[in-house]
């Protein structure tokens, strides 16, 4: 065999381990809600005549995702009664958030959002607490299972589960919405959680030894009372901070971790609206956006991991972040061409080509920064750190777009809108290009581990 078949065959050899079924599995487990708490309402919002800006604010409802660092610590710490005792730490916490993203779906799905929109934000955030304390327990197990040269991989997996969920919840429940009613739509997609429920009832429970000893070393003496709270606040909430704050480039790195993924969310909000706005069906926006990404997706998160595995997590970001910048310019040319389905279908597989790219070279980052004792909350303080000004200001997208396309027109107000987006991936390629000069090519530049 020779050395380049080699480096092939040990590439796709990672994919096939069964941990990383696992984590395909629990991927699809946390993929499955995101769709249903925005990119899909938004088109059942569009369709009983909800504002662009009501649906760019209405994203905020996923403000859950950048805050469950917030109650990470919780689930990395406190069992649950009787469950934990049984099934072990983050099972038990799995389960919990499986069962109430099931009924809090149920719930949205039986709402009405041309007179119960206020309500509707209520039950959205509910499914987005529970989806994001889901996501606490599966990152936490896929990093505490899987070794420092295995997260690349494992990230992959997690996306193509991650996108596989999503299409679920995106060409599924947009096919089903147009053959049924839409609270009809929300019980069938909640029935797919069965699926990541019958996966932790089977698998087993990570070694815990390195949480337990870490939570040890900082807990001190064990005391009652507030002191003891206190005592349990200081060991849970702090050593992630601490640790964050001890690296040479620790503001950079936050910064870089707020940007990369920016242009993808601030479009992402609109994406749907666009869609409707050019004329496509529900079934149409299904087949293309949602079934036809998928190919390209399941591709790009396959490069993505072959890019990082071969010249290290910082080259990788690079690469990925140049592509994921560059991509968004097709969206110019669809908003030229009107309803084309053969520009819609280029933009989307491009668009989703190098979305897969980017999320696995940036998951394997941020899980290259983390330590196994404490994966469940430092993932989730990195992630939050990221996502929270981040969703912020993509919730006012759709003011921007509204304000261009009433400036200059829908073609070419829409055209400026994409430039924009575009305009804003190059930062995060230029702190890239500065990380490498200065940390070489690996996740943790110019510091010491976790």
């Amino acid at each position: 065999m020779t050395s380049s078949s080699s480096r092939w065959y040990n590439d796709l050899s990672a994919y096939l381990d069964r941990r990383m079924l696992v984590i395909l599995v629990l991927g699809f487990s946390s993929g499955l809600p995101y769709a249903l708490s925005f990119i899909t309402l938004s088109v059942w919002f569009r369709e009983v005549g909800v504002s662009r800006g009501e649906i760019g604010l209405f994203s905020l409802v996923g403000l859950p995702y950048a805050l469950k660092l917030l109650w990470a610590p919780f689930i990395d710490r406190v069992p649950v009664p009787w469950l934990t005792a049984a099934l072990g730490q983050r099972r038990s916490w799995a389960l919990v958030a499986q069962l109430g993203l099931m009924v809090s779906l149920v719930w949205l799905g039986s709402l009405d959002p041309s007179r119960q929109l206020g309500l509707m934000a209520m039950a959205a955030l509910v499914v987005v607490f529970m989806a994001a304390s889901q996501d606490i327990v599966v990152d936490a197990y896929r990093i505490e299972i899987l070794e420092d040269d295995e997260q690349a991989t494992g990230g992959a997996m997690t996306q193509y589960g991650y996108r596989v969920g999503m299409l679920t919840s995106g060409f599924g429940a947009l096919f089903l919405s147009d053959r049924m009613a839409w609270s009809w739509v929300y019980v069938v997609e909640a029935g797919f959680l069965l699926i990541g429920m019958a996966t932790v009832l089977r698998i087993s429970e990570p070694d815990s030894s390195s949480r337990d000893r870490a939570f040890a070393a900082r807990q001190g003496e064990r005391s009652v009372g507030i002191g003891a709270a206190w005592e349990w606040m200081k060991a849970s909430y702090l050593p992630p901070f601490v640790d964050f704050l001890r690296r040479k480039f620790w503001l950079p790195m936050l910064i870089f971790i707020v940007l990369y993924r920016f242009p993808d969310s601030f479009l992402a909000v609109m994406a749907n609206v666009f869609y409707k706005d050019l004329g496509f069906s529900n079934t149409e926006i299904a087949s293309v956006s949602k079934a036809f990404g998928l190919a390209a997706t399941l591709i790009g998160i396959f490069l993505g991991g072959i890019v990082v595995h071969r010249w290290g997590i910082l080259r990788g970001l690079l690469v990925c972040g140049v592509v994921q910048m560059l991509s968004n310019l097709m969206y110019i040319a669809m908003a030229q061409a009107g309803d084309s389905l053969p520009i819609f279908a280029a933009t989307i597989a491009i668009e989703n080509l190098s979305s897969g790219m980017a999320g696995t070279a940036f998951i394997a980052y941020l899980s290259s920064l983390c330590s196994p004792g404490l994966a469940g909350t430092q993932y989730a303080m990195l992630s939050a750190i990221g996502l929270l000004p981040r969703n912020s200001l993509s919730a006012f997208s759709g003011f921007l777009a509204d304000g261009l396309t009433g400036a200059y027109g829908e073609a070419a107000g829409w055209t400026w809108f994409f430039i924009a987006s575009t305009a804003m991936g190059l930062p995060a390629v230029l702190m890239a290009v500065w990380f490498l000069g200065r940390g070489g090519a690996e996740g943790r530049p110019a510091q010491d581990s976790c």
